[in-house]
């Protein structure tokens, strides 16, 4: 069942654009999407974790892949909470189904949740693959201008307390360029995917919706963002071992704090 409650509703207005109304929700409800996610979870286990298992895969193999080039390796790590959202919609589309009690689909079904929307979903996949692009370059050359010469010829050079206290003004420069990226791809995309797997509307109709909804609920959404690093940070901390469970389990919940926040139609 959703965790959706009855909470105010406003209504935002936007030129020729007919939005959903948003709840306004409070500080407690992550946690309550957090425990949604964990009970669908449980119930489609064997789909939850063979995504979990992949997805963590292609995180580990992608970020090993890059281990010698620090400016790469770097960018995929913390690029991959930019794209998560797009590999995210298998556990939506699961979530979907249980809350109308629907039969689990096959394995590979979920994959298929695309169909629902293609043409707006391939935008925002773009999107996303430009943001990671444009990341990339940022972190190119922010490693140029503060790591040329430093001896640093891994991620594992980098990822040592001698090396951060040593180069504290380039992780600083690095948090806020990454954290002010991070925010922006957050409030776009945290009712977004969801929706246009739910909804008939457009991407501009989406992105509007969810950039509205995080500045309704900004708090809360502001808790809701702390609560993915920080999981996410325990998953990829642990070589991407927990990430197969970690990463389903808040895709579910991302599905909860949709509907969480979007009133019906």
């Amino acid at each position: 069942m959703s965790t959706h409650t009855e909470h105010p509703v406003f209504h935002p207005q936007a030129a020729r654009m007919r939005l959903p109304g948003i709840r306004s929700v409070t500080l407690d409800q992550p946690f309550h999407w957090l425990r949604a996610g964990a009970q669908d979870m449980a119930k489609a286990w064997p789909l939850s974790l063979f995504y979990g298992v992949l997805f963590a895969l292609l995180g580990y193999g992608l970020v090993h892949g890059a281990w010698d080039k620090p400016h790469l390796a770097m960018a995929l790590t913390s690029g991959f909470l930019f794209v998560a959202p797009v590999l995210a919609t298998v556990f939506y589309s699961v979530s979907h189904r249980l809350e109308h009690h629907h039969k689990l689909p096959n394995l590979f079904v979920p994959l298929l949740s695309w169909r629902a929307n293609p043409a707006s979903l391939g935008l925002f996949a773009l999107m996303l693959v430009f943001v990671l692009s444009m990341w990339e370059r940022i972190s190119a050359i922010l490693v140029g201008l503060f790591l040329n010469g430093s001896g640093i010829g891994s991620l594992s050079d980098l990822l040592n307390l001698n090396a951060v206290q040593q180069h504290a003004d380039f992780v600083l420069t690095y948090l806020v360029f990454g954290g002010m990226l991070a925010l922006i791809v957050f409030s776009l995309s945290v009712v977004s995917l969801p929706m246009l797997l739910h909804r008939k509307v457009d991407f501009a109709t989406a992105l509007v919706t969810s950039f509205m909804a995080t500045r309704h609920n900004f708090r809360v959404m502001l808790l809701w963002g702390v609560l993915i690093v920080g999981l996410t940070a325990v998953g990829m901390a642990t070589d991407f071992i927990a990430m197969a469970v970690i990463f389903p389990w808040l895709g579910h919940a991302s599905w909860h704090a949709y509907r969480g926040m979007i009133a019906h139609e």
